[in-house]
Order: C-alpha cells, then sequence, then structure tokens
C-alpha cells in the first residue's frame, strides 16, 4: 500500500509541517521505499517534484521539506509498489490536462481486473493500475460533460460515483485537485483535520517536531490536511467512512456525501519536547 497527503487552504500555504512527517514513512517509519511525489498548485500552472528514491533518503525531498512554496492545493503520495516497477513513470501523483485546467491525481491501495477500462485520449504512461484509473475516470469525466459545467460541486459527486465503481475493483483511497477544489474518496483509510482560529500546538508522530500555529497564522486562516493515517499526535483527526467522499474549497469542507462523520481520538502518545517554528500545514 502506499500513503497519502493533501492539502486545501483559504490562502497560500506551505505544508512543510505535514510533509515532513510523510516523509520519514517513505524508508523509516514506515514501508514505502518505492518513490514519492508531491504536486502545488500556483494559479492555473503547477509544480511537481518526483522521486523513485526513498522519501527519507531523498535529497529532493529535502528541498521540498525545507524550501515553503506556498499553495491552496497540495496533493502527495508516497509509494509502496504492487503495480510496476519502481521508476519515474509509475511514480505519483498523476497530472493531466481537462476543461484547460490541469487535474491532480494519487491513489492508495490495488484493483483488480482494471485492464479493460477504456481511458480514451487520457493514456496512462507507466504501468500502474492508479493511472489507468485516472486516465478511465477523466475519460468517463469528458464524456459526461463535454464543456466544463457551471456547477463544480455537481461534477465532483459525479466523479464519486465513478469513484465507487473502482472500490468495487479493490482497494481505492483517492486525492484529486483541479486546482481550486481538493477532493478525498475512501475505501478503508484516510483522515482529515481542519484548522482554524483559534489555533493550538501540534507535534508529528514520525518526527521530534512540533509548531505552535498561532504564532504561524492569522485568524482568518482556514487549512484542511488530509492523510492515510494521522500526522500529529495532539489533535483530533476525522476518520473517512467507507464509501465516503469530501470535498474541500478553501480549506472548507463543502461537500460530502455522509451526514454525520466519524468523531475519531487520534492521540498515541506525548508530543515531542523540541518545538522549532515550521509552517503552518
Amino acid at each position: 500500500m502506499c500513503e497519502l497527503l493533501g492539502m486545501s487552504a483559504n490562502v497560500p500555504t506551505d505544508i512543510c509541517f505535514s510533509f515532513t512527517g510523510l516523509m520519514q514513512r517513505g524508508g523509516r517509519t514506515g514501508p514505502h521505499r518505492d518513490g514519492w511525489g508531491i504536486t502545488f498548485y500556483e494559479g492555473k500552472g503547477f509544480r511537481t517534484f518526483k522521486d523513485p528514491s526513498p522519501s527519507c533518503q531523498s535529497k529532493i525531498a529535502e528541498l521540498v521539506q525545507n524550501y515553503p512554496i506556498k499553495s491552496c492545493a497540495v496533493i502527495s503520495h508516497i509509494r509502496q509498489a504492487n503495480r510496476g516497477a519502481v521508476n519515474l513513470e509509475n511514480t505519483h501523483p498523476f497530472t493531466r490536462e481537462l476543461w484547460g485546467r490541469y487535474w491532480t491525481f494519487a491513489h492508495n491501495g490495488q484493483l483488480t481486473d482494471y485492464q479493460h477500462l477504456i481511458s480514451g485520449r487520457h493514456r496512462p504512461v507507466g504501468e500502474t493500475d492508479s493511472e489507468v484509473a485516472f486516465c478511465w475516470l477523466l475519460d468517463e469525466l469528458e464524456h459526461r460533460y463535454p464543456q466544463i459545467p457551471e456547477d463544480m460541486t455537481e461534477v465532483f459527486a459525479y466523479i464519486a460515483t465513478l469513484c465507487d465503481q473502482l472500490r468495487a475493483k479493490g482497494v481505492f483511497n483517492m486525492l484529486l485537485s483541479d486546482g481550486d477544489y481538493v477532493m478525498s474518496y475512501c475505501t478503508n483509510h484516510l483522515y482529515w483535520i481542519t484548522r482554524r482560529a483559534p489555533f493550538g500546538h501540534a507535534a508529528l508522530i514520525d518526527e521530534d517536531v512540533e509548531v505552535n500555529f498561532q504564532e504561524e497564522t492569522t485568524p482568518n486562516d482556514v487549512v484542511s490536511v488530509i492523510a492515510t493515517q494521522p500526522l500529529t499526535m495532539n489533535e483530533i483527526w476525522q476518520r473517512m467512512k467507507p464509501g465516503e467522499y469530501n470535498l474541500f474549497h478553501c480549506g472548507e469542507l463543502i461537500a460530502t456525501n455522509v451526514e454525520q462523520l466519524a468523531d475519531v481520538e487520534f492521540v498515541p502518545g506525548k508530543p515531542g519536547d523540541q518545538s522549532p517554528k515550521a509552517p503552518l500545514a
């Protein structure tokens, strides 16, 4: 399996704090040694960094960790390969164009009976079931909406029905963004948290780093973070249910197919003693 990390914010925000925790799971505190990637949206453009090496040893990951790129939408992934070789073309996230905007996708899980999925003009480059699923999803979306719709929440609700079909083929935990919206879909393991004023302290599980968000934010900031497993030990993360999708815009949860979200406390240990400053997310 793999691990996912996503962010939606109402102001350009860096994700160095959360990414610092995630990269440790890529070979040091977790088994996900088969590559990693991250995409930051900036306006209509995006920056993607990928490396088929373990993130805990990657000089490129160190660059991303220490270079505070600010974005309102971020998708990241660390890989434990089960379909396709360990190489750059099989490293998530994947990005394609649709309706004159870039869509970025990352997947955790394994699908069966996926080879027959027809992807039209959106063709996979690598060998993963994930990229096949992404190309199929975009092709179905383009057939349903030849032109960009006015109501994007309707679009993402339709995407959720496509995700239901993919979940029937195996484990399908997903993050998807068009630069404005960030969507998560859960089969078994996805958590999320929204941080807003009054901000408090947070301590990473996988690295001895703590942040006081009150010192790093303004009272108007809203940031939501989505992860395969909670990244901090002293905050309450919401656990998604199987078949649940959430849609975030400018940091806020704006649509879901579950009326009552699960309230799951995740406090496994004592925060670390060190408190170096770290950026917001």
